[in-house]
């Protein structure tokens, strides 16, 4: 059987299917709070599913969640290395990069449920104060809180997804709720 033919039955499993179905959203967040970019993100999900159905897709299912957040940290790590390297460009020429400027379509949608806008603006305020805290952690700490935290992996998985120790993440965690605790303190109940 041929490479291709490996990757077709892959792809035609309805179990890995569900899988990246399920991922999809979460690592496009996880990739954007990351990226700060909407369509740099889409790419980033895009390249890291395309590479785990190449080179893992033929795993045990209860090993994939850690081993696709691998792939999704380290095309996350490339595109921070890949703008880094742009932006020093850009200053070498004497230039800013611009922003894009561009808003969350979901954002602008008004809620359905009728809730008042005093709660939205509370609500929107503390979303950009999350959106900000999250994106200001160092790289590590970003990656740890959000598969710790949002992804509910375990110290063990989260280790493999981010090609550290246990203890690494331990620690990275930590700082990291404790940055974004001093952050958020004034939206603390």
């Amino acid at each position: 059987m041929s490479a291709w033919q490996d990757e077709e039955q892959f792809l035609n499993s309805a179990e890995l299917n569900q899988f990246l179905t399920d991922v999809e959203r979460r690592a496009f967040r996880m990739a954007r709070f990351a990226i700060d970019d909407s369509d740099s993100a889409l790419d980033i999900v895009q390249d890291a599913m395309l590479d785990f159905v190449r080179h893992y897709g033929d795993k045990p299912a209860d090993e994939w969640p850690p081993l696709f957040f691998r792939v999704l940290q380290s095309r996350i790590t490339d595109a921070h290395r890949r703008r880094s390297v742009r932006n020093r460009i850009w200053s070498w020429l004497g230039r800013e990069q611009q922003d894009s400027g561009e808003t969350d379509p979901i954002q602008e949608v008004c809620d359905p449920n009728g809730v008042s806008p005093l709660e939205q603006l509370e609500r929107k305020a503390l979303d950009d104060a999350m959106k900000k805290a999250i994106g200001s952690l160092p790289l590590r700490q970003q990656q740890a809180f959000l598969l710790r935290s949002w992804e509910g992996l375990d110290v063990a998985d989260t280790a493999i997804a981010m090609g550290c120790t246990g203890g690494s993440v331990k620690t990275h965690y930590f700082r990291a709720v404790q940055t974004l605790r001093k952050w958020l303190e004034e939206f603390a109940p």
